[in-house]
């Protein structure tokens, strides 16, 4: 992983595109440009970090801080690079660090996605949810 650039915003606002398209059409909620737009209204290159696997960027993930915890957002992985265990060696690397700070972290995945598995099977727990989004929450040692 290397730490984001401003210039990375496109191409992880593409990225976000691909990955979320088929759940966000799946939900009827797709659109084209206020999909990418979301991403460069909240992007923080100094909370995200680019995943690269051989030198090619891989995927991307933000860590934010926020009142009462961490935030992980924007945790994207190119379709090819997915189901092949970087997720998961991610999610469990950035998670030792929040443990070791003994810091709660909180997400939002969309309903039915996936993704939702990788999350519980790493600790995280439903906190609430309305219709597109489920708000989960770790606890330090939550895994």
């Amino acid at each position: 992983m290397r730490a984001a650039e401003p210039a990375d915003v496109e191409p992880i606002a593409e990225l976000r595109a691909t990955v979320m398209r088929a759940d966000l059409e799946r939900l009827g909620r797709y659109d084209e440009h206020r999909v990418r737009q979301r991403l460069r209204d909240s992007f923080s290159a100094r909370h995200t970090s680019v995943i690269t696997v051989d030198g090619e960027r891989a995927g991307c993930v933000t860590v934010r801080p926020a009142e009462d915890r961490l935030w992980l957002e924007h945790f994207y992985l190119a379709p090819r690079h997915q189901g092949r265990g970087l997720g998961s060696a991610v999610l469990s690397s950035l998670l030792a660090r929040t443990d070791a700070q003994g810091l709660t972290v909180g997400l939002n995945v969309l309903r039915g996605s996936a993704a939702r598995r990788l999350y519980e099977r790493h600790g995280f727990v439903m906190e609430s949810q309305d219709p597109v989004d489920v708000f989960m929450v770790r606890a330090p040692g939550g895994g």
